[in-house]
């Protein structure tokens, strides 16, 4: 088995790599969709954020309502890490599950947004960054995503710099081009991954 960690900026192409991945037969775990589902109705995660938070983060149907939730953490350091030290654990537990689960000579790729921001590195057996310019980052949130220029700049401060997440890459794949181009490169790692899994 092969531990693939997955990252890259806001932006950049990550979820189309993910996506591109899981078409050639990758293991692929979702940080991001994980997260959501560990805090769904009726589990131990969202009576613990109701716990710590208040019934006030449920929306009417009882389930989280993330952007209320979103303005309590996003401008409180020590409520964010409160609501971390919940769902985090929760997010190890069931992706550790999911890799035990996989065959032995797959590619697990784990999709983690915040990689390099959390130090999460060496976890795995190799990284993939997906990479673009700040520039074409930018672009893509204002045009494709509908942000403004000074929300889709604040999103991108906030996380790692280009530089922090290339320090941390096993490999590149750089995703400045069109759509089109992204394809053949992503195959191209595919094969190295696929060629690393496979039994010596």
């Amino acid at each position: 088995m092969l531990k693939v960690g997955l990252t890259g900026g806001i932006g950049a192409g990550k979820s189309e790599v993910s996506r591109l991945f899981a078409s050639y037969g990758a293991v692929l775990i979702d940080a991001d969709r994980i997260a959501r589902e560990v805090v769904e109705p009726g589990t131990p995660g969202l009576a613990a954020v109701v716990e710590a938070f208040g019934a006030d983060v449920l929306t009417d149907d009882g389930t989280l309502d993330r952007p209320k939730l979103g303005s309590i953490v996003f401008a409180d350091p020590d409520r964010l890490a409160a609501l971390n030290a919940i769902v985090h654990p929760l997010v190890r537990a069931r992706s550790a599950a999911l890799e035990r689960a996989a065959d032995l000579d797959s590619v697990v790729v784990h999709d983690v947004p915040l990689l390099t921001e959390n130090g999460l590195a060496p976890l795995y057996d190799l990284v993939v960054v997906v990479d673009a310019a700040p520039r074409t980052q930018l672009d893509r949130l204002v045009g494709l995503r509908g942000m403004t220029e000074s929300e889709a700049r604040a999103r991108m401060a906030a996380q790692a710099t280009r530089e922090q997440r290339r320090a941390v890459a096993d490999l590149v794949i750089d995703n400045d081009g069109p759509l089109e181009a992204l394809e053949p490169r992503v195959r191209e790692v595919w094969s190295q991954l696929r060629d690393r899994a496979a039994p010596r």
